[in-house]
């Protein structure tokens, strides 16, 4: 993972655990939120960034964790807790943070977001990756009780998986989760081209719908430049739905 050269991140590759050590200045936050993004993006699921060894220059630890949780916020079971026994991490920028003193605390706040419900494909750019994605999507539909979105989410994830395919040609991951009534679907691929959403279309226009639709069917969305490419994810709620059809 990127390192500069006063502050270090270690991923566990056997745990859910990302250690920041040395001293974060202002000047290596880019490079160490790059780092958190990438472990967030390559292996699913919330992590636990234990800083018991970083020393911070004022609030800059609370700020960039703040920063990189608020930007998962809305991926698929995406988490950032922080593990602080030093109290590290203080400040305004903390305000929101889930900060554990101990790592029985933070494995504990851990276990309370299970992994169970996630569903992940690793699908080539080829005609037919749509519909994959659109069985998965109808099987965490079925499975997490939401059959209501299996129809708009399938829609979303048919395009944004027709965007790879048609502009970034590249490898990509697809994953969806349920979290209370609503369902979070992302895209991950290789590509650092941002999808570029103009509004409406002409009505002469012979393509570019595809953002109109899920801009239409989900009720946040969204690109995330990461290390190596992007994650377009969006979020549908099950009574958007509802009131759609009511």
């Amino acid at each position: 993972m990127p390192t500069d050269a006063r502050c270090l991140v270690e991923a566990d590759e056997t745990s859910a655990t990302v250690r920041l050590s040395g001293v974060l200045e202002p000047i290596a936050a880019d490079r160490v939120r790059d780092a958190l993004l990438a472990r967030l993006t390559d292996r699913p699921g919330p992590i636990v960034v234990d800083v018991a060894l970083l020393r911070s220059t004022g609030d800059t630890a609370a700020r960039l964790l703040a920063e990189v949780r608020r930007t998962v916020a809305d991926w698929p079971a995406a988490d950032l807790l922080v593990l602080d026994p030093a109290g590290t991490v203080t400040g305004a920028g903390a305000t929101g943070l889930p900060v554990y003193p101990t790592a029985d605390e933070a494995t504990a706040a851990l276990a309370r977001t299970p992994m169970a419900a996630l569903l992940a494909a690793d699908l080539a750019p080829v005609v037919g990756a749509a519909r994959h994605a659109r069985e998965m999507v109808a099987d965490g539909c079925a499975r997490w009780g939401v059959p209501e979105l299996a129809e708009p989410a399938a829609i979303a994830v048919t395009e944004m998986v027709n965007n790879v395919v048609a502009h970034a040609r590249t490898a990509m991951t697809v994953r969806l989760a349920p979290r209370n009534s609503s369902l979070h679907v992302a895209v991950r691929d290789h590509s650092p081209r941002q999808p570029a959403y103009a509004g409406l279309a002409p009505l002469t226009s012979t393509g570019g719908r595809g953002l109109l639709l899920i801009d239409t069917v989900a009720r946040r969305w969204g690109s995330t430049p990461v290390p190596g490419g992007k994650v377009v994810w969006c979020v549908l709620h099950a009574e958007d739905e509802a009131a759609r059809q009511g």
